[in-house]
């Protein structure tokens, strides 16, 4: 017997989470060894462990309740690594010194696996006078490089991949170059943009009305309000970035408004944070508390939800304590706010158990319900922890007691808070939880709908063979398990690929009241979608009540994840290498062109020489030979000239060559060549083979070349989607989900 619902489940716990020494040798032999360690690392804190490590350990077990991964993988372990997911920075000081040393403090909190979001909205804008010295001012994008090179470094030093937030207000006179910097197919890669949209902006979106762009009281430009907004969603239409966050309504319903201003979240945006604010989250499984699964009685006992909450607060309250900080002012913050993001995960799987369709107005009030009751049980848990423990430190009462969620909450609550204070400023969260999901038996992830109700993964064996498993979700297990294997799915079991995107808006909505801080939420839009509709999608989740939207749109430039076709060529099914076709054959005599690199402080340059081939009536690259008298390069000149000449010769659409080596960055630097930025040799090879593709016209244009293969999403009718290739396994399973690129087969995301 296992405790994992599912082979993958156990493969994650052992990939990611399990407790191992240096040289490999487990120290947790099983999952309840993890949950253990969990539970007596987080009791320890308190005056009296014993009475406590048993109940923490009684609501980790089942996968009842899910910390954050850094806390299943850090607590106890007394390894020198922060518990909390992610922060937001410090203001960063308008000023050279002011700025690296904000980059300084963000490398300390990226190097202890740390995400990080910033505003740069406080960085004078491009053209700008520099008093004394007499120079014009670069603007936050220039310094944007400098982080995203930072966090490249970071990411080669062995830790875990960057995650990192940008936003910039959206009357700061160098926002629309933010807007579009990401059309740049190798700018900002470690960046997720958000623009800060303030209440008096869209009132000028409505009205079509003139709109300043200032910085320190000073106007640049004046622009109309509404084609600002355009550029907002003509941009995250074509390339899904940046997303919206409207700020002024998360300052207006913050908890701390009596006491922070917030410029900025985490990176996946479900935390607006204060400089040096900390995300520490957790989630509730709700599928796993459901009984009665599929009958008329199927429920959500009050009081099993209601105890599950107020254990998983203490825990989460207790984390504060027992972690680790990268920089002493994240410990202060966290200290002075408590501030906690408990959330839910599984919630579709619960929605299904129970008969209701993700996203119908009978499963958005469902879902509203249930977050209503763990945001009450969780005020009246903090309260009663302020009573045996004490208020956080910064806690105001009459302020407190005005904030917006204290007035829904209910009399009792508001009498508690009032009576005894309340341990934690924040309590509520909706975080990604791709990989915790897995872990739970690939239950659905945070709020999202179900993405694929089966797929097939391929495993490797330790004697290298390969074998394939079914990874089925949550809900369907337990139907199969209760109506057996051949019995159809009903129709409400619907998926990401058959929602409207003005479903997913109702569902992040309705939660949305009882979430104190912010939910991490994709609305996922069909590639056909027009852009009226689409703009659509926003203007409804800001007049529902949301205080963000992001959404994602499948096409040629940020990939295909939801497309369904209804044949599928069969080489394109597996995870495996893929031959595209058969391999070309080479005639006696082709067609080329040498082009020459002078790499910056290089004594030689190198000489590329590609040749091409006709395929018809279409000219394509066939083979490419890279020289050079540099001896130091002469390995690795003579691998890539074989592989990308292998690749070449398949045949295809072999232009995802260029995007691969344009993305590849070099920890000791790269140069600025021609007026851009390129991270490597080999991106500047990338973009010499780029360049050689748009004049014989087998691309379009620069930065027109296949990301991945686009076509390799799609599958037949009834099969599970495709997704675009996964950077740590290579299967074709990576889609959008919760603002993450996050791969169904292995768990890798961006965030974590």
């Amino acid at each position: 017997m296992t405790a994992f619902h599912a082979p993958i489940a156990e493969q994650i716990w052992d990939m990611k989470y399990r407790f191992k020494q240096a040289d490999g040798t487990p120290v947790d032999v099983t999952v309840e060894d993890t949950w253990r360690r969990i539970a007596h690392a987080l009791a320890a804190v308190e005056d009296d462990p014993g009475a406590w490590q048993g109940r923490f350990y009684d609501a980790l077990a089942g996968f009842k309740y899910l910390p954050a991964g850094r806390i299943i993988s850090g607590a106890g372990t007394e390894r020198t690594v922060t518990l909390f997911n992610c922060f937001v920075m410090g203001t960063v000081q308008d000023s050279m010194s002011g700025i690296f040393d904000g980059l300084k403090e963000a490398a300390l909190t990226m190097q202890q696996g740390g995400g990080i979001g910033y505003d740069f909205s406080t960085i004078r804008p491009k053209g700008a006078l520099v008093k004394g010295v007499g120079a014009d001012a670069s603007g936050p994008l220039s310094f944007m490089d400098v982080w995203d090179a930072m966090c490249r470094t970071i990411m080669s030093a062995g830790a875990r991949r960057g995650a990192m937030m940008a936003t910039l207000r959206c009357d700061h006179p160098d926002i629309e170059d933010f807007i579009t910097a990401k059309r740049d197919a190798v700018r900002l890669r470690n960046f997720n943009l958000s623009v800060l949209v303030t209440d008096p902006f869209m009132d000028a979106v409505a009205a079509d009305g003139d709109w300043d762009l200032v910085f320190e009281g000073t106007t640049y430009r004046t622009i109309k309000a509404r084609a600002l907004w355009d550029l907002i969603m003509q941009s995250t239409y074509d390339y899904a970035e940046p997303g919206v966050i409207f700020i002024d309504r998360i300052n207006q319903k913050n908890n701390l408004s009596y006491v922070e201003s917030i410029a900025a979240t985490n990176p996946c945006g479900e935390q607006p944070l204060p400089p040096y604010g900390a995300c520490l989250l957790g989630s509730i499984n709700l599928a796993a508390l459901v009984t009665n699964a599929f009958e008329d009685g199927a429920e959500i006992p009050d009081a099993a939800l209601d105890d599950l909450v107020a254990t998983a607060v203490r825990m989460m309250d207790n984390v504060v304590d027992a972690s680790r900080f990268p920089l002493d002012a994240q410990r202060a913050e966290a200290q002075a706010k408590r501030r906690i993001g408990l959330g839910v995960t599984g919630l579709a799987d619960a929605l299904l158990m129970l008969g209701l369709r993700y996203g119908s107005e009978e499963a958005a009030r469902q879902a509203g319900r249930w977050l209503e009751r763990i945001a009450r049980a969780a005020y009246l848990a903090s309260a009663q922890l302020a009573k045996e423990k004490g208020a956080f430190p910064l806690y105001d009462r009459d302020a407190f007691l005005q904030a917006d969620i204290m007035q829904r909450l209910g009399e009792d609550v508001r009498a508690a808070v009032a009576e005894h204070g309340i341990r934690n400023a924040l309590l509520t969260s909706i975080a990604p939880t791709g990989t915790i999901s897995l872990l739970a038996g690939n239950v659905s992830s945070g709020i999202e709908p179900v993405f694929a109700y089966a797929y097939t993964r391929k495993v490797t064996q330790r004697d290298g063979s390969k074998t394939e498993e079914e990874v089925v979700d949550y809900a369907v297990q337990t139907f199969r398990a209760k109506f057996g294997e051949d019995t159809p799915l009903p129709d409400y079991f619907v998926s990401a690929q058959t929602i409207s995107p003005l479903d997913h808006v109702r569902m992040q909505a309705a939660v949305q009241p009882w979430v104190d801080s912010s939910i991490s939420k994709t609305i996922n839009v069909p590639e056909d979608i027009d852009f009226a509709s689409f703009k659509d999608v926003y203007l409804e989740a800001w007049n529902s009540g949301c205080k963000g939207c992001t959404t994602y749109r499948p096409n040629a430039v940020t990939g295909s994840v939801l497309s369904v076709a209804e044949e599928k060529p069969a080489e394109a099914k597996s995870g495996d290498v893929v031959y595209i076709a058969e391999p070309l054959d080479r005639p006696a005599k082709l067609e080329g062109q040498t082009y020459k690199i002078k790499w910056p402080n290089s004594e030689h340059a190198i000489y590329i020489t590609i040749n091409d081939v006709m395929e018809g009536t279409r000219r394509r690259p066939f083979e490419v030979f890279i020289n050079s008298k540099n001896m130091e390069h002469f390995a690795w000149t003579v691998a890539l000239t074989r592989m990308v000449s292998a690749v070449f010769r398949r045949g295809g659409d072999v232009s995802f060559v260029v995007e691969e080596l344009k993305a590849v960055f070099d920890p000791r630097g790269g140069a600025w060549m021609g007026g851009k930025y390129v991270p490597s040799i080999l991106a500047a090879i990338g973009g010499v083979i780029e360049q050689h593709m748009v004049e014989i016209g087998f691309i379009e244009g620069e930065g027109m070349g296949l990301k991945a293969d686009p076509h390799a999403e799609a599958v037949r009718v009834g099969e599970a989607p495709m997704g675009a290739a996964c950077d740590n396994c290579g299967q074709f399973a990576a889609r959008m989900v919760e603002g993450c690129m996050t791969c169904g087969a292995c768990g890798h995301s961006k965030c974590g």
